[in-house]
């Protein structure tokens, strides 16, 4: 297990160029699962192509297990990389797949077979052994791409979206396997993803990053109950967190602690918005309301409010309707920097 750093990592394409990394100060910790989380563009790949030795950084240093990497090979850096294509030889057996960075190290045939062995039937493949990827479904072959990294015994694991090419369902599913044999195998992983599903589900910490920069680094419950801009507050969640705009102040509340003021405590605190609900979405466990705000500081604003469906209140469209939020769940940022700021009074 390695625990990996960068210092001051910067990425610019070109000259001049909004970098696609800037500045970037990171810190794994042993054997944990870390999700790099952004949208298209948001530097997370340039990053973990950084961190494999792929891409060269314009400034800044690499260390993996203590030691400098910026001048290593990505072999030299003992580290395993699966790709969002899984790009597995057509004409070779699984067994051929799995076996192949093994025999460009001329591993004695004997010692191969049972490397690869040990790996398949950890990932539950052993059966597939003889088989072609043409005859494989996508979970299988990705099982395939993570045997074949696990045979060399790397220090670190790099993911690149390695589920991205599947079905829902099929998704599903494999996040549960690969958190599972991670767990299994104890090896530092870095895993990259578009998906806050799968970054929620599977991260031991969250690494959220926008425009080349990381906005805020945390468990997932730490980037989702306390999200520290409003990039992080509006990017986690669906719907994303309500952020309505007064004198100088962006308040914000999830969707989730929007409710009627009759289902809140009548002794908590709360915050009372006139909701004149708009349209409504059946999800069948939940319900999602959509509204504007009437009166008060946040008039005209539009909000979301998400339900569960055994609630027995119905809302009329284009009628008024109490709504309340608790005073602990709101969150307030600076209006200008758009970061976490200290609670105010609202008019």
């Amino acid at each position: 297990m390695a625990v990996v750093q960068t210092r001051g990592l910067t990425k610019l394409f070109a000259k001049g160029q909004v970098g696609a990394v800037v500045d970037v100060d990171l810190e794994s910790r042993e054997g944990e699962f870390l999700v790099l989380l952004g949208p298209s563009g948001s530097g997370k790949t340039t990053l973990l192509r950084m961190i494999a030795g792929l891409e060269e950084p314009t400034s800044g240093e690499i260390w993996i297990g203590g030691v400098l990497v910026n001048d290593l090979t990505p072999r030299q850096r003992r580290i395993a990389m699966v790709f969002q294509s899984y790009a597995l030889y057509p004409h070779l057996t699984v067994l051929g797949n799995i076996e192949f960075p093994l025999k460009a190290r001329r591993m004695p045939k004997e010692e191969r077979r049972r490397k690869a062995q040990w790996a398949a039937d950890l990932l539950g493949i052993g059966r597939l052994l003889g088989r072609k990827p043409r005859e494989l479904s996508g979970g299988e072959r990705q099982r395939v791409a993570l045997a074949r990294a696990i045979v060399r015994e790397p220090s670190l694991f790099l993911l690149d979206e390695p589920l991205s090419n599947l079905d829902a369902k099929l998704r599903a599913s494999a996040r549960e396997e690969l958190e599972q044999f991670q767990k299994k195998i104890g090896t530092t992983t870095i895993y990259v993803t578009h998906d806050q599903v799968e970054a929620m589900a599977m991260g031991d910490r969250v690494v959220v990053m926008n425009q080349g920069a990381v906005r805020q680094i945390g468990t997932p419950a730490d980037v989702y109950d306390e999200p520290q801009d409003t990039f992080v507050a509006a990017f986690l969640g669906s719907p994303p967190m309500n952020l309505l705009e007064a004198a100088g102040v962006i308040v914000g509340f999830r969707p989730e602690h929007f409710h009627p003021s009759a289902a809140l405590p009548a002794d908590e605190p709360v915050l009372k918005l006139a909701f004149r609900a708009k349209h409504e979405e059946y999800l069948g466990a939940e319900r999602i309301l959509y509204g504007v705000l009437e009166g008060g500081p946040f008039d005209g604003e539009k909000a979301v409010a998400r339900m569960s469906s055994t609630l027995a209140a119905r809302f009329a469209p284009d009628v008024v309707h109490d709504f309340a939020v608790a005073k602990k769940d709101l969150k307030f940022f600076d209006r200008e920097k758009e970061t976490r700021t200290e609670p105010r009074a609202l008019a």
